[in-house]
């Protein structure tokens, strides 16, 4: 068990103080026993009893969470560990007070026909522990308390705020509703108050992103330190975090690394995922690939570890610069009319509409929250309709079990069958993994073999997975490097996050394939972030929809840290745009120039761009022209940008950062409009802007007067070339006299009636974009 929190409160104090064995034993009804210097009433058990048994079976959980993040092996090893350390170094407790002050406790001792090895609180009402001092307690009526009063209190208001802490969380857990969370957030408050650890992790994160409490960095911050210095890893990578980006306090790259180490050293996987990416980009360290391979594959284990049959939960990945250019088309997300238009045909019997949202809501995303009561109830729908994959999904579901569904190995195995003998690769997947597993039939590896062979033919996900994990671990068939990466690989392209780990695990110790940490770093860091903390993603997009840009901001600031992508190129987005007031005005585009740089960096071609412009236009940085030059070729020969051509054409045409050259200009402007069909429109109207400067140019270069001089008309034109020439004016003259009349001619319209005149659009400009 843990050792009382010493930073605690000490001001509250029971006034129990220890009385002589002799003067508690007088005047005791009958029914009741002397025990440890207070009675004990034989019938039923103490309400401290209940308390003590509750205070045992919260630090259990809190011991099984905190083993959670350890892989197995490293747990065996450390539970072997703290075994032999207890049998060679078993703590000798002294009592205090009571009939035997100063002598040592007794383990195991004999109270109530039941034997304790260590201090217990049973038979008193005021919760204090205590112990015997001899082997038979009734014989001798020998014990002492095992804390002093100060230790007691200070147990029991730790006990009052872990009670506090779990109402909050049953709250919080239970309930789906804004005020009801909020609400539990008040429990949180309260139990964070009595320097419960726990809640004040909670309270502090709320704190920082403005979830369900009112943003306060400085209040977080001070929190974050408080927890630091208790040791807790949540708050040493907070802490980090706060210095990394300089919210609420001076930035500081050596002291973030500093909170962030600790935070990895305490088994915060969020601190190894930070340390790999900037081991692995060289962000205030030197690079390394091997350091970003250990904490990467640290956090990875943990990722595939919690991967269920059904994969996961989806991971939105949506780019506000793409939302506000074409507003929901590249988010993904469906459209609440959508959603309600696909649940009206589902409730018409419309098969395929009532299996795509039983999907969407099994695994969440694309707008609509996880829910596996609604998956189930249009899953059966389907099914009850004759729908193969339907079928297979409620196998799944089966198979898996949930809050919803009960695990049934049989039930799951009928609908597998049903869906399998339809030729649905799902339930074929499915019949592999029973048959694979022993779930509900006996163990059988050829037939395994065979319904994942032909799961993996239709081309399912999960059937190239297995297939390719029995040739990798040699189960069924004979071991077969090259057959498992071929599968994994074909996985892999499906989005399977299991297939990447295993990708990942043969790339970082060459088997089968020759050692690749580079590759075996990528492919980590995929799997890294599809972990659950990938959900906040979704949180920072609301929260900027909502029009809480401050919280969006922040919330994607240490997404960014972790390594997103996405989430440095929205947080570099929220910056440009300046919404962000929590960030002073003057480091808004320093800080936005950081974080398109790191997207930049993982290939991402709008953040190129953008370097290109801060150093064209000189926000966040001095104008350099050759540096904007140096960003916009990269996003042109890397991932062949319009954009950046159509820049370059610019820059070549006006001598910017380059020497003058007209006809590479030209070169760069044509180049663009073969990339893009959108660019053709500015690239025509920049192409005739550049003729009449080639034009001028050519005119100026030459002498006029000279060429005119040379001309000799009657030789070029003939003797009569004045009477020519007067005679094409009269024509034209006579043509303007005829249009003229005509016009007169036409019937008068109405003064009501005149035709709509079409507003032209004014051409684009042709610079450079900000």
């Amino acid at each position: 068990t843990s050792l009382p929190d010493e930073e605690g409160n000490q001001d509250e104090s029971l006034e129990s103080k220890t009385l002589s064995a002799e003067d508690q034993v007088k005047d005791h009804s009958t029914g009741t026993r002397v025990v440890a210097g207070q009675i004990f009433l034989e019938s039923g058990k103490s309400d401290s009893q209940l308390e003590d048994e509750e205070n045992f079976h919260s630090q259990e959980e809190e011991k099984e969470n905190s083993l959670e993040e350890l892989n197995s092996l490293e747990i065996s090893n450390l539970l072997n560990k703290d075994l032999e350390e207890a049998e060679i170094q078993s703590p000798v407790l002294t009592a205090i007070g009571g009939t035997a002050d100063g002598e040592p406790c007794h383990f195991p001792f004999l109270f109530m026909e039941k034997e304790y090895a260590e201090c217990t609180a049973d038979g008193r009402e005021d919760g204090r522990l205590w112990c015997a001092t001899t082997y038979d307690y009734k014989q001798d009526q020998k014990w002492g308390f095992c804390e002093t009063e100060e230790q007691s209190n200070k147990r029991r208001q730790m006990q009052e705020a872990e009670d506090v802490y779990q109402t909050g969380m049953k709250i919080l857990n239970e309930s789906s509703k804004k005020a009801q969370k909020k609400e539990a957030y008040q429990y949180l408050l309260k139990a964070a108050d009595m320097n419960h650890t726990k809640a004040m992790e909670k309270v502090s994160y709320a704190l920082l992103f403005g979830d369900y409490l009112k943003q306060n960095i400085q209040s977080s911050k001070e929190l974050f330190e408080k927890l630091t210095e208790e040791g807790s890893p949540k708050g040493q990578m907070a802490l980090g975090f706060l210095y990394a980006s300089g919210l609420g306090v001076n930035s500081s790259q050596a002291k973030a690394l500093v909170y962030y180490t600790f935070g990895a050293l305490g088994g915060n996987l969020i601190a190894h995922m930070i340390l790999g990416y900037r081991y692995w980009a060289g962000i205030g360290v030197l690079q390394s690939c091997e350091s970003a391979l250990t904490h990467y594959r640290l956090v990875a284990n943990h990722v595939a570890s919690d991967i269920s049959l059904t994969g996961g939960t989806v991971v939105q990945r949506i780019r506000l610069a793409d939302e506000v250019e074409n507003p929901g088309m590249a988010s993904g997300m469906l459209e609440e009319d959508l959603i309600q238009y696909y649940q009206f045909l589902a409730e018409k019997g419309d098969v395929q509409a009532q299996v795509g949202l039983g999907q969407l809501h099994l695994h969440g995303g694309r707008g609509v929250e996880q829910n596996h009561q609604r998956a189930f109830e249009y899953f059966n729908q389907a099914a009850n309709a004759g729908n193969s994959h339907a079928m297979a999904f409620l196998g799944k579901m089966y198979s898996e079990g949930s809050d919803v569904v009960p695990q049934s190995n049989e039930t799951a195995l009928q609908y597998f069958k049903k869906a399998a003998d339809m030729g649905n690769p799902v339930g074929q997947s499915g019949l592999g993994m029973a048959y694979l597993y022993g779930r509900g039939v006996p163990v059988n590896y050829e037939l395994a073999l065979k319904y994942f062979q032909k799961a993996a033919e239709q081309g399912w996900v999960d059937g190239q997975l297995q297939l390719g994990s029995m040739y990798y671990n040699g189960i069924g068939v004979k071991r077969d490097y090259k057959q498992a990466l071929k599968y994994f690989n074909l996985a892999s392209q499906g989005g399977h996050i299991l297939a990447f780990y295993n990708l990942a695990q043969m790339h970082a110790t060459g088997t089968g394939v020759m050692r690749s940490c580079h590759t075996a770093v990528e492919l980590f860091k995929n799997v890294c972030e599809r972990g659950r903390w990938s959900e906040r993603l979704m949180t920072a997009y609301n929260s900027y929809k909502d029009g809480d840009s401050n919280s969006a901001v922040v919330q994607y600031l240490l997404l960014a840290e972790q390594g997103y992508e996405v989430a440095q190129s929205n947080a570099a987005f929220i910056l440009d745009q300046k919404e962000a007031s929590i960030v002073g005005e003057n480091e808004t585009y320093p800080r936005a120039l950081l974080h398109w740089n790191r997207a930049a960096s993982q290939g991402y071609t709008v953040a190129r761009i953008k370097l290109g412009d801060y150093h064209f236009y000189g926000f966040g940085t001095d104008v350099d022209y050759e540096t904007a030059f140096i960003h916009y070729r990269l996003a042109s020969e890397q991932q062949h940008s319009a954009q950046a051509m159509f820049n370059l054409g610019y820059m070549h045409e006006k001598g910017l950062g380059i020497k003058q050259d007209i006809h590479l200009a030209k070169r760069f402007y044509d180049m663009a409009a073969e990339a893009s069909p959108d660019a053709q429109v500015p690239v025509f109207l920049a192409l005739c802007k550049l003729g009449v400067i080639y034009s001028l140019q050519y005119v100026r270069e030459i002498n006029i007067r000279e060429v005119f001089s040379h001309i000799d008309m009657d030789q070029l034109l003939g003797p009569e070339w004045d009477l020519y020439l007067m005679t094409i004016i009269a024509l034209l003259l006579g043509t303007i006299i005829a249009y003229r009349q005509r016009q007169h001619q036409a019937i008068p319209r109405p003064a009501g009636l005149r035709p709509a005149v079409p507003q032209q659009e004014p051409p684009p400009e042709h610079q450079p974009p900000q």
